[in-house]
């Protein structure tokens, strides 16, 4: 943090103390940091998720013959999201948190395990695998909001950005070398992508075995009852417009992505790509992420949230429009790489923002709405992106899609909550 009056610092756990405007701090470097092992854990468990996302489908089809049972088994998946995020803040402010992850991630190990045993044992179905992967997506809703709600409680005040930052930067990572080697392990063996998964997860319990932090929450009023304490992270989601409107932004942005990812598979074949070529194409989702990621605390340094908010969304515009126009399949990559870039930027300054208005002791809460309302739009952008190339060519629904993308880069313009928030730095 910079040093002005006000501001506070850290001096023991548990412990502050404001900063003079004579007085530097000495910024803790996040490698002494042994409690971000949680982190170091889900880069391996994030690995093993991609590469299980991609057997899945293919499993399915292996089995069933059926693409409409495929979308079947990832809609079961990603219904968690909807159904459980809004009752998982609530609950996770009554509980210890780590104890919540490590079940999340012991049940995990056994949803994903039980995979490759049944292969083995010619015992699986297509509800089983239904079963397994509504279980693992319930585990995922509650360990994501429990890891979301519990970065203050394992960082300095002044180690958040660059926290996000390293954490981005490595489940880009992760996510750009899962897919090719889940595809690569089923191509040895249909049960080894579930397995390495399921493995994954009992990496993530070791680490979080080693954390000293205290992740319990410390609350300022008695549990009450959860419902109320529901109503009571939304209204004061209400009342705080920058988080508010760009949760809107970040849903519909959710929804163009998943159905980009779509429509440019279809794109890429009209154009003449072999599959190589195509998930090329979408690997450069991962290294433009990747580099956005390195990015960010650079940018942050040098930009307010809310100018990121707004020249975010305008650069999606900006760069998905020429998409319908490139002539060949990989021309379409440094624009996909360049769209991928803008994301991690997004996510350390906008959601650093929230780590630092948002109360400790509703942040898991408020958290969780968030991420209701952002993830829980992503499975209608595949619905999307099917009804669009059902009823016009791949070059017009990309160009339906930038339409939905300027009505994002208009709502953040237009919003005063945006326009007027507050300038918030960090080291």
């Amino acid at each position: 943090m910079s040093d002005r009056a006000g501001e506070w610092r850290q001096v023991s756990k548990g412990a502050v103390e404001p900063i003079g405007r004579d007085e530097a701090v000495e910024p803790v470097s996040l490698w002494h940091n042994r409690d971000l092992l949680l982190w170091t854990g889900q880069v391996l468990s994030t690995l093993g998720t991609r590469m299980s996302s991609v057997a899945v489908p293919l499993l399915v089809l292996s089995m069933t013959g059926s693409a409409s049972k495929a979308g079947v088994a990832g809609f079961i998946a990603t219904l968690p999201y909807l159904l459980f995020y809004l009752p998982a803040g609530a609950l996770l402010d009554r509980l210890d948190r780590r104890s919540v992850m490590w079940w999340c991630e012991a049940v995990r190990v056994v949803a994903l395990g039980s995979i490759p045993v049944a292969l083995y044992l010619d015992r699986l179905t297509f509800a089983f695998l239904l079963v397994a992967g509504c279980v693992g997506g319930t585990c995922f809703v509650f360990f994501s909001v429990a890891e979301k709600s519990v970065l203050p409680s394992l960082v300095t005040p002044e180690q958040p950005t660059p926290a996000l930052a390293q954490q981005e930067a490595k489940s880009r990572a992760a996510g750009l070398a899962g897919p090719p080697l889940g595809g690569l392990l089923y191509g040895v063996s249909h049960a080894l992508p579930f397995l390495a998964d399921a493995l994954s997860y009992v990496v993530s319990l070791v680490t979080l075995s080693f954390i000293r932090a205290d992740l319990r929450v410390k609350r300022k009023e008695p549990v009450g009852v959860m419902w109320r304490e529901v109503g009571a992270g939304v209204r004061w989601l209400l009342r705080e417009p920058f988080i508010r409107v760009t949760v809107v932004c970040v849903a519909l942005t959710n929804v163009m992505f998943q159905a980009l990812t779509l429509i440019l598979i279809v794109l890429a074949r009209h154009l003449g790509a072999s599959s190589g070529i195509t998930g090329a194409v979408l690997g450069f989702f991962g290294c433009g992420g990747l580099a956005g990621a390195f990015a960010a605390p650079w940018i942050q340094r040098r930009l307010a949230p809310r100018a990121v908010a707004i020249g975010a969304t305008w650069l999606w515009v900006v760069l998905l429009v020429p998409i319908a126009a490139m002539p060949t399949p990989l021309t379409l990559g440094p624009l996909v790489a360049a769209m991928a870039f803008v994301g991690p930027v997004w996510n350390v300054v906008v959601v650093g923002y929230q780590y630092k208005v948002i109360p400790d002791h509703m942040l898991a809460r408020v958290k969780s709405i968030v991420l209701l309302v952002s993830w829980g739009a992503i499975p209608f952008g595949s619905l999307i992106a099917g009804a669009l190339l059902d009823l016009t060519s791949p070059r017009s629904s990309v160009l339906a899609l930038s339409g939905l993308t300027l009505l994002v880069a208009v709502i953040a313009t237009a919003s005063p909550g945006i326009r007027k928030a507050g300038v918030l730095t960090a080291s």
